[in-house]
């Protein structure tokens, strides 16, 4: 049996975590006081009782996550469909629509101001044709619109707010993302189509439950408020260094934080190629 350290509560770390504990001997460290990374569920009073929003992670669809899918039923944990559209409100009101067929006649009077037509028409085209004309690495998703075409209302008031609900990031961000990476993401998700969603499911309860059920096994090893400062690496394994002055010793880490993060942790013990991959990864607060 081995010590293994687990540097990070994310789903990713408390993932590894609970399929390492059954065989070896797991710590977990999370620098938040709480297990869970995104996976965060708050309780909002209402005149019908509690409700449990989730701040992070909310929906999933089981064609695009089905290694999560087939953890949730090994774990038991209950989940149900969600009902969810895609709405814009701008100018106090003044436009709106919903993604949806009958939403996008919702109020009558966009179907005389020629930008919201042609942001429907652009809309259908964008579903048609990005797929099969993504480009190269280099080209932002800015260059990738102008290049294509598209109208100020399609970027303003369809692309732009679909982003936004998905990566949190200024606009401008968003626009000098890569033009790849965009499409791909919203091809692979099924938001291409405006009219023909995936059906996407929540857990029942919060993703809390799932968390709870993951970190059973590690909960008596998990030291959370304990953020990890260094790694340190010998021929017998590596040192763990926290913020609280904890030194221990294990015979393998698990780095399951962002890159800057274990970047960050490792230091001057990073290796050459650990710093040329972990330093391309960039980040938006």
């Amino acid at each position: 049996m081995s010590t293994i350290a687990v540097i990070g509560s994310g789903i990713g770390g408390l993932g590894a975590a609970w399929s390492l504990s059954r065989d070896h001997q797991v710590t977990v460290y999370e620098a938040d006081d709480r297990l869970g990374g995104h996976a965060n569920t708050i309780e909002v009073e209402d005149p019908r009782g509690p409700i449990a929003v989730d701040t992070g992670f909310i929906v999933y669809n089981e064609a695009n996550y089905p290694n999560l899918v087939q953890l949730f039923s090994h774990l038991g944990v209950a989940t149900e469909p969600s009902d969810m559209a895609f709405s814009v409100s701008l100018s106090s009101g003044a436009f709106e629509y919903q993604a949806r067929a009958s939403g996008l006649l919702a109020q009558p009077s966009n179907l005389v101001r020629p930008g919201y037509v042609r942001m429907i028409a652009d809309i259908m085209r964008f579903a048609r044709e990005a797929p099969s004309s993504r480009p190269g690495g280099d080209v932002t998703t800015r260059e990738f619109l102008d290049g294509g075409g598209y109208s100020e209302a399609f970027r303003r008031d369809f692309l732009l707010p679909v982003l936004a609900c998905i990566w949190s990031s200024s606009l401008e961000a968003m626009l000098e993302s890569p033009a790849s990476s965009m499409i791909g993401f919203l091809d692979n998700h099924g938001l291409l189509d405006v009219l023909r969603r995936p059906r996407w499911r929540t857990v029942t309860g919060g993703s809390r439950e799932y968390v709870r059920w993951l970190s059973a096994p590690i909960r008596d090893a998990a030291r959370v408020a304990t953020p990890v400062v260094a790694v340190m690496r010998d021929d017998d394994g590596a040192r763990v260094i926290d913020a609280r002055g904890g030194v221990d010793r294990f015979d393998h880490v698990v780095m399951a934080t962002h890159a800057d993060t274990s970047l960050r942790i490792l230091g001057d013990d990073a290796s050459e190629r650990e710093r040329r991959i972990l330093s391309t990864f960039r980040y938006e607060r």
